[in-house]
């Protein structure tokens, strides 16, 4: 592929720059291309765009920017920016040292002229110069994310500087900075790409929702307070979705969960990566509901005259506000959604029955019927609520608890048929012909209510099933309104 563009390029002040050199020097899989070049960008990458046939999209106008969008197996894209100015001017207006690299597209040495190699072996983030948040606000936010995403540190006069400018985040377009936190959020260790983020000033400006819970104390059962335990559930996320067994003393917690779930892991990874109605994957709305699973408590805190703690109505409040910052965001509808589903429905799992007992099938039908294809993430998120809430206190035997009657609902739903998706024993136009009713939203009631009750093992058959209707139209309990 750099040989096509670099023979395209031929005869053209041409160069491979910024994150497409510094993941190649640190050895990290290189997707995209940013070229910058003297002369035409857009009219270049037009003919690139004919020459390798992929997709033109012009970017900047004012800027000469311009995409190559690729359907090749390995480079999805190639950005195409016109120099502003001589390649050492372009490279020092970039925002980070480790970005400020750049490599003849012929070939030949690394062009540095601001100690981005020095940086890259510190394993440091430094800005160019101050200036470069103040030409692009978000690049506050990108500061922390490449640091999380690539290991790094924040050079400490980076670290303040990103400090002092913190709420003008804020002055960068909101789909931008949702686009970065999602890509943090995508991280295999998103966890510590959050606590970076707080330590960095931009958690209070960014989500003060979720920075109010700083101090907010919680019952004895909790080891944190609300804002650590929001952002150590996020932690468990990234323990219990490892691609592989993680180092470090919660291993165990890895270990205990694909052992039980092993049945099922191959369906659960590929679900988890999954990204439907070309929103974020599954994992990344997973650890969002998980930084805000809690975000109410502060607001509902109230303290029992027996001296108890107690958070009543959290749930659905937090779904209430995740759906404003989702829409602060600019998340797709689907995604807000999908998250405020699961923040309204965190406790629902534990809530199917006491402790010790199994769900109903009716219980497990309804919990499958409104969750629909948030349930699993919805397990996976009271697994990471559990192991957050007691921390240090989880002991090996409780999480394997824990662990056991979450994997016995899936098995349950997979296995026991009829619970989930109880076969149809009646349509509509057989409930219209049998006992004589019009079309209209009655019926769909009438289906609704025999799905459930063959769910819940009460109808078996075609002929109870035309008994049940029945009984529901006669006026028996549970009456389905057939009226139009």
């Amino acid at each position: 592929m750099l040989r096509a563009v670099a023979g395209h390029a031929a005869g053209i002040d041409a160069y491979v720059v910024g994150g497409t050199v510094r993941d190649a020097l640190l050895g990290r899989e290189v997707r995209d291309l940013d070229l910058a070049l003297a002369g035409d960008a857009r009219g270049w990458a037009r003919g690139l765009a004919d020459a390798l046939g992929g997709h033109f999209v012009a970017l900047d106008d004012a800027r000469d920017v311009a995409r190559v969008a690729l359907d090749d197996g390995g480079v999805r894209q190639i950005d195409v920016a016109a120099l502003q100015g001589t390649l050492n001017d372009d490279l020092r207006r970039r925002d980070f040292t480790v970005d400020a690299l750049a490599v003849p597209l012929a070939g030949g040495a690394v062009i540095d002229p601001c100690g981005g190699l020095r940086d890259l072996g510190a394993r440091l983030v430094r800005m160019t110069s101050p200036a470069a948040f103040d030409a692009d606000p978000l690049r506050l936010l990108r500061a922390v994310r490449i640091a999380a995403e690539l290991g790094f540190t924040l050079e400490p006069a980076t670290s303040a500087a990103v400090r002092a400018r913190a709420r003008h985040v804020l002055d960068a377009a909101a789909e931008r900075r949702r686009d970065e936190l999602c890509r943090m959020l995508a991280l295999d260790d998103a966890a510590s790409g959050l606590w970076l983020l707080d330590a960095a000033g931009l958690m209070d400006a960014l989500l003060p929702e979720v920075a109010a819970g700083k101090g907010v104390t919680q019952p004895k059962e909790h080891a944190y307070d609300v804002f650590e335990h929001n952002m150590r559930t996020v932690g468990a996320v990234d323990i219990i979705l490892a691609p592989a067994r993680p180092a470090g003393q919660s291993a165990w917690l890895w270990e205990e969960l694909w052992d039980a779930f092993g049945w099922c892991e191959e369906r659960l990874r590929h679900y988890f990566v999954e990204a439907p109605g070309r929103g974020q994957p599954r994992a990344v709305l997973l650890r969002l509901a998980a930084l805000l699973h809690d975000v109410a408590k502060p607001q509902t805190r109230e303290r029992q005259p027996d001296g108890r703690v107690r958070f009543f109505g959290h749930a659905d409040a937090g779904a209430r506000t995740a759906g404003e910052i989702l829409h602060r965001f600019r998340f797709p509808a689907r995604d807000t959604r999908w998250v405020v589903l699961l923040v309204e429905q965190h406790l629902r799992p534990v809530q199917l029955a006491r402790p010790g007992e199994a769900p109903t099938r009716r219980a497990l039908y309804r919990f499958f019927r409104d969750l629909g294809d948030a349930a699993e993430a919805t397990l996976f998120l009271s697994l990471a609520d559990a192991a957050a809430a007691r921390g240090p206190k989880m002991t090996r035997a409780g999480w394997r608890r824990h662990v056991a009657y979450m994997n016995s609902l899936l098995v349950r739903s997979s296995e026991d048929e009829g619970i989930v998706h109880p076969p149809r024993l009646l349509t509509g136009r057989d409930i219209m012909s049998a006992l004589g009713l019009v079309e209209g939203p009655g019926i769909g009631r009438l289906l609704a209510a025999l799905e459930e009750a063959q769910a819940g093992g009460e109808v078996r058959d075609r002929e109870g099933a035309l008994a049940f209707v029945k009984e529901q139209v006669r006026g028996g309990p549970g009456t389905a309104d057939t009226s139009r």
